[in-house]
């Protein structure tokens, strides 16, 4: 198994405005800039990046936390898919996420743990700045 992608990232907006970004089509999709299909209920599936993301929602806590079966179109079909956890929490001026995203294949480790600053965090600042 791979090292976990572990990351902190703090934003001007308020932990439940993070949460409402993630979880809101709409909002995903502006934030990100490409189409998105999101959720904040257990059980209902995902995709980002026009589909080359999906996935499942396992564990929702409003406002705080969100758990996700994930994988990208890319993979094979013999790797598992991996779990995203992401936690919302107050931080100084606003909001902070904590990821852990564990299980993501050796061969798109990298890729994975780059993608998330290039194309969530940096992408949010942008938006949020509107």
């Amino acid at each position: 198994m791979t090292k976990p992608i572990v990351q902190s990232v703090t934003f001007k907006a308020p932990p439940e405005k993070l949460f409402q970004i993630y979880t809101d089509s709409k909002k995903h999709s502006a934030a990100t800039g490409v189409k998105a299909v999101a959720s904040a209920k257990v059980g209902a599936k995902f995709t980002a990046f026009a589909g080359s993301i999906s996935g499942r929602n396992l564990v929702v806590i409003l406002n705080r936390m969100i758990v996700q079966a994930w994988r990208a179109t890319h993979w094979k079909k013999t790797d598992l898919e991996s779990i995203l956890t992401l936690t919302f929490s107050k931080a100084p001026g606003g909001g902070r996420i904590d990821l852990a995203h564990v299980g993501v294949p050796r061969h798109d480790h990298k890729g994975v743990t780059k993608g998330w600053p290039q194309y969530y965090w940096k992408p949010w600042r942008t938006y949020l700045k509107q």
